[in-house]
């Protein structure tokens, strides 16, 4: 296998940076895009085959060192209840929104079975990548969901969000734990079934600051990161927007700090210190540059990663959906090129 991926996770030495991208399997695909005039996101992600086939068609289309299970984080959500639904040029709604105490008891419990098909989309994937590359299972972190729980989709300020969090913390504190519970059954039942790291997604985490991260998430993420040590999988924790909260991120207990591109690499990982690996961190929309300047910007975040042991190179958040497949694949050639290094055993 090409466990390069694990290998960086683990602060090892590797012959080359490993490369993966998050929404490598997604709209920028035609095959993707076949698959999902015939299916809803749902249907692909609640069926175990269709989920399985999506995630392998980056794998079989790039050399990526690694594959992540075709999922969403928000399936907890709909799970205990909330009834998410995609709907186009808005995105998540929530037909059932979490606002008030009476919400938040009315929640569903969740447990293994309620997430049974996940675990049966990671078994189909793992066979059908036949040890070719690692793969990732993923969660949304409990400040994520809650902001979409709350606001009942996308939001730009988070007022509803906040105003729970400042007015009533008991609320907010109640919501977290329920959320965290379902979100370590969620991510449990990935790894039994063969998931071989896991990365907890906090994408709007960076609109807190400092202290709140501290008193209102970062108890409940370290609470999740606990609940999974025993497992000895790696685990990823990203967000974007995050600069301000490393220093505190760093402790919620994962293995990999996910950066976004508004951090450059080498200031960030001193930051949170090198006993710690990183996964970083181009911004999505050099994709959509031309090809020099895309082995421009690879070149310097390399540069900045300095050749220490545990860089996996990334985006800085997803691949959006109109980015070139060939720029795509280019990406993935000059990461590789550029950071041949002898591995002395």
């Amino acid at each position: 296998m090409n466990d390069r991926f694990l290998r960086a996770c683990r602060r090892e030495p590797v012959d080359r940076t490993p490369v993966w991208f998050m929404r490598q399997a997604g709209r920028y695909m035609s095959e993707y895009q076949a698959i999902r005039k015939k299916y809803s996101i749902l249907e692909v992600c609640k069926t175990p085959e269709l989920a399985a086939e999506v995630t392998l068609q980056p794998i079989e289309r790039f050399p990526l060192d690694a594959a992540i299970i075709f999922a969403d984080i928000l399936l907890p959500l709909d799970a205990m209840g909330l009834q998410l639904e995609f709907i186009e040029s808005k995105g998540p709604v929530f037909h059932k929104p979490v606002r008030v105490e009476e919400d938040i008891q009315q929640l569903i419990p969740v447990d293994g079975e309620s997430f049974a098909y996940a675990g049966e989309a990671i078994r189909h994937a793992r066979q059908a990548i036949a040890g070719r590359v690692p793969l990732i299972g993923f969660a949304g972190a409990p400040f994520t969901l809650a902001s979409y729980a709350i606001e009942g989709g996308s939001s730009r300020d988070y007022m509803r969000t906040k105003d729970m969090m400042f007015a009533r913390p008991d609320l907010w504190h109640a919501l977290l734990t329920k959320l965290s519970n379902a979100v370590i059954e969620y991510l449990s039942v990935q790894i039994r079934a063969g998931a071989q790291a896991i990365q907890l997604f906090d994408s709007w985490v960076g609109c807190l600051s400092p202290d709140d991260y501290e008193e209102y998430v970062l108890p409940h993420t370290q609470r999740i990161f606990s609940a999974l040590e025993s497992n000895g999988i790696p685990k990823i924790y990203f967000g974007t927007g995050t600069a301000t909260l490393l220093p505190l991120m760093r402790n919620a207990g994962c293995d990999v700090m996910g950066l976004d591109w508004r951090v450059r690499l080498d200031e960030a990982w001193a930051t949170i210190g090198y006993d710690l690996a990183v996964q970083g961190n181009l911004d999505p929309l050099v994709l959509a540059a031309p090809l020099p300047e895309i082995k421009r910007r690879v070149q310097r975040i390399l540069e900045q990663a300095n050749g220490r042991v545990g860089h996996i190179f990334n985006l800085g958040h997803g691949i959006l959906p109109h980015i070139p497949v060939e720029s795509v694949d280019a990406t993935i050639e000059y990461v590789h090129q550029l950071s041949m290094r002898e591995v002395r055993v």
